[in-house]
């Protein structure tokens, strides 16, 4: 039964995957490399009919002045220019009058040339390029096909984009190589890389039980194989390092790869990046998950679906016009339909969408419901709800210490900023409350003795703490 237009959304996100899986680099912690599985014998790249088609009903279904054409992979750019140029194209034919069309893509960045930058700048194209963090952090696992490192090729391609002086952001995932170094990435997307705009994402690969983790159930591990992380779940070496020997990922299990980030680290990533922007970057460099924050201490809608009370808005495209709930969720369990057979607004605003959506809210672990940071988290992604809350509930997020830890930690400073902005003011006057604390701060680190509590608030010794030589 078609649903009624009462029931479609206004509005939605959906990243399109031309190329679907096939990317050109064989970054080992990618989860999306596998997807190729679900289309043996592919050639994994969109048709002319079906680029048409989903401009067109991307274009027929938003009723908002506004709508986002997003490109993503796998590696968007492998289509080629002819590609792109032939979308813009369709979007003039089928825009509606007074429509605003914007353009975003993420890439790897490694193919950007002088052509692909002077497009870009040429059809106001928003660059989200992957990088992560100095060369030997973004080396350890982005590396191409042939194992080699990619940091330089990226670096070139951000140089064609800053030629050309196309907008653009840095993604960066938080791994096991530069989630222990908030103050060293940050410095360098802001400095070395001039970017104005960032996002990190956490990288959580997740297993099942398999040989090595099972063997801590019954005692019989060798050291060093696997260590316990916490209740309900164990981390484990990495079984694949390519896109040769990685099995079709799936968002099941509750083990985690050593590559993958921890609940702590991540908290501590967070908090050093926040301490380095508060002071000096407020109102000129945009981290995603600040503004964020901000929004719900605000209390306006976050704007992004993991800090969201529900989801579901933010779809994925697959080359052959296959529509998923989400980019996390390409497997064949949260296929929605293809829009050649189903306009795609109706697989949007169908029960089996909606109820991925609401299950965000529903699934809600009473831990969850009774914290008192939730209006700033929302239980984060439902991808990363799989391990037990201390009462042994199920559904709680593998990042929800790291959430508590960051969320306390900038309370201050984002009511502080919230309120700023309900007076009409400018919530960079943080900077200088923080310029006045740290002077009075450094007073008294010269006025402490080595004995005396350390005036930072550790309840170590000055000696111990920030008076050490």
């Amino acid at each position: 039964m078609m649903t009624s237009p009462i029931d479609f959304p206004p509005a939605f996100h959906l990243l399109a995957k031309p190329t679907g899986a096939t990317c050109n680099l064989d970054c080992a912690y990618c989860f999306f490399l596998s997807k190729e599985m679900l289309y043996p014998g592919s050639r994994f790249r969109m048709a002319d009919a079906m680029l048409e088609r989903y401009i067109q009903q991307l274009l027929e279904a938003h009723q908002t002045p506004q709508v986002q054409v997003a490109w993503q992979g796998g590696e968007p750019t492998l289509m080629g220019l002819d590609f792109f140029q032939r979308s813009i194209e369709l979007v003039e034919r089928y825009r509606k009058p007074g429509t605003t069309v914007e353009y975003t893509i993420q890439t790897n960045g490694a193919l950007i040339d002088d052509a692909w930058a002077a497009f870009f700048k040429a059809h106001n194209f928003l660059v989200g390029i992957s990088i992560d963090g100095p060369q030997p952090m973004h080396d350890a696992y982005r590396v191409d096909k042939g194992g080699a490192p990619t940091f330089d090729k990226v670096m070139r391609g951000l140089a064609f984009l800053q030629k050309h002086g196309v907008e653009y952001n840095t993604l960066t995932t938080l791994h096991h190589a530069n989630a222990d170094h908030p103050a060293d990435v940050y410095r360098f997307l802001r400095d070395e890389c001039g970017s104005r705009f960032q996002q990190f994402i956490p990288i959580i690969e997740r297993l099942p039980v398999d040989p090595i983790t099972q063997s801590l159930r019954d005692g019989s591990q060798s050291p060093g194989s696997s260590v316990t992380l916490s209740p309900g779940h164990l981390v484990t070496p990495s079984p694949w390092t390519s896109w040769r020997d990685r099995p079709l990922y799936t968002q099941q299990g509750g083990y985690v790869t050593d590559r993958s980030v921890t609940a702590e680290q991540y908290g501590r990533f967070l908090i050093g990046v926040f301490e380095q922007w508060v002071r000096r970057d407020v109102g000129t460099v945009y981290v995603q998950m600040f503004d964020v924050a901000l929004a719900n201490w605000f209390g306006e809608p976050s704007g992004l679906c993991v800090h969201s009370k529900t989801c579901g808005l933010a779809l994925a495209l697959e080359h052959n016009g296959d529509l998923y709930s989400c980019d996390h969720y390409v497997e064949p369990a949260y296929r929605l339909g293809n829009i050649a057979e189903t306009p795609m607004i109706e697989l949007i605003a169908s029960p089996q969408q909606q109820k991925f959506g609401q299950d965000k809210f529903d699934a809600l672990p009473r831990y969850c419901q009774e914290c008192e940071v939730r209006f700033a988290c929302h239980g984060g992604c439902p991808k990363d709800r799989f391990i037990l809350t201390p009462d042994g509930e199920p559904e709680l997020n593998y990042l929800c210490a790291g959430y508590k830890r960051f969320f306390h930690h900038i309370d201050q400073p984002m009511r502080f900023m919230a309120e700023a902005l309900r007076r009409g003011r400018a919530p960079a006057e943080i900077m200088q409350v923080y310029a006045r604390r740290d002077a009075a701060l450094q007073q008294a680190f010269a006025a402490a003795s080595r004995n005396d509590p350390c005036p930072c608030g550790s309840g170590k010794k000055f000696k111990q703490c920030h008076g050490r030589s």
